[in-house]
């Protein structure tokens, strides 16, 4: 991210907002083995129509996910294979993150027990 312009960084805070819900999330994970209609995707996550429709909306709009129209149904696809490399590697960090905490717990219950 050196030497980006503002411009650059400002759609790269975007990119990453849209992330950060875990609505979306769950969306993108059901996404990941094949495209879905928003209908499939509601019944999936257990959200309405138009709460799985404004989020798939959203990412559309950060170009993580494309629409296909087909008849009367819309249908959804990640636009970009590489979102799921990000977010394995921010789940790695995470975990990581974890079996350090748990790590540290259990040698801190092994001393004191």
């Amino acid at each position: 991210m050196k030497d980006l312009p503002e411009q650059a960084l400002q759609e790269i805070a975007a990119y990453f907002q849209v992330l950060s819900e875990p609505t979306r999330l769950k969306i993108l994970n059901l996404l990941r083995d094949k495209e879905s209609s928003v209908g499939e995707l509601a019944q999936q996550t257990g959200y309405s129509l138009a709460n799985v429709s404004r989020h798939l909306a959203h990412m559309a709009q950060h170009n993580i996910v494309a629409r296909d129209s087909r008849g009367t149904s819309a249908f959804y696809r990640i636009a970009d294979e590489s979102i799921y490399g990000l977010c394995d590697l921010v789940c790695g960090s995470i975990a990581r993150r974890y079996e350090k905490i748990s790590a540290d717990k259990a040698a801190f219950t092994a001393t004191f027990s």
